[in-house]
C-alpha cells in the first residue's frame, strides 16, 4: 500500500511505461484478435479499457480527469491517449497532491461499494492496469506479435542473450 504521493508515481511511471512498451507494439489489425469467441474482449477492447480506467480511477479520488472515449481501429490511438491520460495523473498528482500525504489513508467507498482508502484506490489502479497487460500480452501472441518482456526477457529476447552467450 502506498504511504507517499511520491511512492505511487515512482510506481506509477514505471508501471506506465511497461504498459506504453504493449501498447505501443499493437498494430491495427492486432486490436480484433480475442480469446476464443466473440462474446470475448479483443486486443483493442481491453486496450481501451485499459486506457479508460486511468481517469475512471483517478476521478474517484477527486481529480477531474476526462475519460476519452474509444477511437475504432487506430492502436497509435489507443497508446497515444494512454500516454495522455497517464502524464494527466503525473501531472496532477505532482501539482496538487505532492506534500499531502494525509490524503492517501483517508476512507472513500470505491465506485460508490467499495469500502477503501485513497492508497487503496492508487493500488488498486494499478494492479487492474497490471492484470490486463498481462491479458493483452498473451492475445498478443495469439495475434502474431511479439510482446516485449516486462519484468524480465520474452522468448525471443532470451533466445538472443543465449546467442550472443554461446559466441563468446
Amino acid at each position: 500500500m502506498y504511504t507517499t504521493i511520491n511512492g505511487f508515481l515512482n510506481d506509477w511511471k514505471q508501471e506506465a511505461a511497461l504498459t506504453l512498451q504493449v501498447l505501443d507494439k499493437l498494430t491495427d489489425t492486432s486490436l480484433s484478435q480475442a480469446v476464443s469467441n466473440e462474446q470475448l474482449r479483443t486486443i483493442g477492447e481491453i486496450a481501451w479499457h485499459i486506457v479508460q480506467s486511468v481517469p475512471f480511477f483517478v476521478n474517484q479520488i477527486g481529480l477531474q480527469q476526462e475519460v476519452p472515449a474509444p477511437q475504432e481501429g487506430s492502436a497509435s490511438a489507443i497508446a497515444q491517449a494512454y500516454r495522455r491520460a497517464s502524464e494527466a495523473v503525473v501531472a496532477e498528482l505532482s501539482a496538487h497532491w505532492a506534500d499531502q500525504d494525509d490524503k492517501l489513508p483517508q476512507p472513500i467507498k470505491l465506485f460508490g461499494v467499495i469500502d477503501t482508502t485513497v492508497a487503496g484506490v492508487l493500488n488498486t489502479l494499478v494492479r487492474h492496469q497490471i492484470h490486463h497487460r498481462a491479458q493483452l500480452t498473451i492475445l498478443m501472441r495469439q495475434a502474431g506479435l511479439v510482446a516485449p518482456g516486462i519484468y524480465g526477457p520474452n522468448e525471443e529476447e532470451t533466445a538472443a542473450m543465449k546467442a550472443a552467450q554461446a559466441k563468446s
